[in-house]
């Protein structure tokens, strides 16, 4: 995964972009910033891929401009960045990969989504930035006397890095399998940790008792091989009370806001399956949520319905969600999106997904556990291709689909530009890179992890022009829709 811009990232974001009052120059500029660090992406991979994007949208304008910018390098071959020696040396040596250039507004509801996964999960709820996650613990006792000075909250920092094991293995998992596994991690510690003390109070004993005598020979090796594994036990334990803390932390979102009952909705409103509660009353159910969550929810039903709810209905969500403490700009925003995209003809699909409840996991609700999980749903995620996904698959897989059928095709080595749609080569493609322009996030990465978990042998990259969790989000589709 890669993000273009960290430190000026308003120059490329969601919102700079689909300015309403934004000039062709300033597009230009947004347009330029992009496609630089693209072409520098590549540079730096060795390999001019084949470029594929959405006719009519943003992507179609950085495709146009880095085919023209790749094409110009390759053009004079003593100045050409894609010299004989670094293009044989990436990965891609055998075969060139494929850009699948998307624009965030074929999908507005995925980066609004309520998530389940542990990464997207801490995304969405903690302060997490750059792979590092600051977490706020309230220090001593709560119920200070009165006129106290309230006691300062500690702040701790832990980088989630590739080298942390259980973070690799299960940042991708559901909330609840993450619970039961820091669990588990903690008692076979706790158990290793025990082996140690015993060991070492047996080596104490005297030589009056028969039993440790005999046992000394064989125990020696033991304690040897136990003290060994002190540094990797010491480890193991930073491991566990890093995720023990994230985990707790996530849980209390999780529980305070009901983000279960969120996510376990919107995945039904996106899959249009039939609801068993009506949306109103979660809008108005004053213990559901903070009013972000109600108005994240809303803005999916109202991207994903098939037709507009009618001007009296809503009206009537709209007192609802003002009635919760709702901004509407972000609604506003999302109107004039519709109705100028008119969209309303054929939504974006998400396939059919259904998450079901599965029993409480037994052994995270004993009292024992750090995790108390009562009250949240087990969901069970099914594997579904949200849209980007679905895209990659059609171009990357050759497939034939309306969605993608009319995607433009360039490559950047031919001499003369063609432009076409009809695509030169037949072969599925083994590298792909997609990057999505206006802005990306962990609940599509995931869902790529997740889809070329059953590809062996295929490689994807996932980039795009910022990183958001839906707080950022909601606020950027806040300030378009200001009037």
């Amino acid at each position: 995964m890669f993000v273009l811009c960290n430190q000026n990232k308003e120059l490329v974001s969601y919102r700079a972009i689909n300015r309403p009052d934004i000039t062709d120059t300033e597009m230009e500029t947004v347009m330029d910033t992009i496609v630089d660090s693209l072409f520098c992406f590549f540079v730096t991979l060795g390999a001019v891929p084949i470029i594929r994007c959405s006719r009519g949208t943003a992507a179609e304008m950085v495709a146009v401009k880095l085919d023209k910018k790749l094409r110009e390098n390759l053009r004079d071959a003593r100045n050409s960045l894609f010299t004989g020696d670094t293009l044989g040396a990436g990965q891609f040596s055998f075969q060139r990969p494929l850009l699948v250039l998307v624009d965030r507004n074929i999908d507005l509801a995925t980066p609004l989504h309520h998530t389940w996964t542990y990464q997207a999960l801490v995304h969405d709820v903690l302060d997490f930035h750059l792979n590092r996650v600051n977490l706020e613990e309230s220090s001593g006792l709560e119920n200070t006397p009165a006129g106290a000075r309230p006691k300062r909250k500690n702040k701790k920092s832990y980088d989630l890095t590739p080298v942390d094991k259980f973070w690799q293995k299960h940042k991708g998992s559901p909330f609840p399998e993450v619970a039961e596994s820091v669990q588990q991690e903690l008692e076979s510690y706790r158990a290793q940790e025990d082996e140690v003390k015993r060991l070492k109070s047996i080596m104490g004993l005297e030589g009056e008792d028969e039993g440790a005598i005999s046992m000394l020979s064989d125990n020696t090796a033991k304690l040897t091989s136990a003290v060994s594994s002190l540094p990797e036990l010491l480890e193991k334990k930073r491991l566990i009370d890093l995720h023990t803390n994230v985990a707790t932390a996530v849980l209390e979102h999780i529980k305070a806001r009901k983000l279960d009952v969120y996510f376990e909705y919107e995945e039904k409103i996106m899959s249009k399956t039939t609801l068993d509660k009506s949306l109103l009353d979660i809008i108005s159910d004053p213990d559901a949520g903070t009013p972000e969550d109600k108005m994240r929810l809303f803005l999916i039903y109202y991207i994903s319905a098939q037709q507009a709810p009618s001007e009296a209905d809503l009206e009537q969500y709209k007192k609802a969600l003002t009635d919760a403490g709702c901004n509407l700009n972000p609604l506003q925003y999302i109107k004039q999106w519709k109705a100028f995209a008119k969209m309303a003809s054929a939504p974006t699909s998400y396939g059919n997904t259904t998450t079901k409840p599965m029993g409480l996991l037994s052994r995270v609700m004993n009292t024992g556990s750090q995790f108390v999980m009562e009250g949240v749903k087990n969901l069970v995620l099914k594997q579904q291709n949200l849209p980007v996904t679905r895209i990659l698959d059609n171009l990357m897989e050759m497939k034939s689909n309306p969605e993608t059928d009319d995607f433009r095709y360039f490559d950047p080595k031919m001499l003369r530009g063609n432009d076409s749609s009809v695509p030169r080569n037949k072969s599925p493609f083994q590298e792909a890179i997609v990057f999505v322009v206006g802005g990306g996030n962990y609940i599509e990465y995931q869902n790529l992890i997740d889809y070329i978990k059953g590809k062996p042998g295929k490689h994807i990259l996932y980039g795009c022009s910022e990183l958001f969790n839906a707080t950022q989000f909601v606020k950027q589709l806040s300030q378009l829709g200001q009037k």
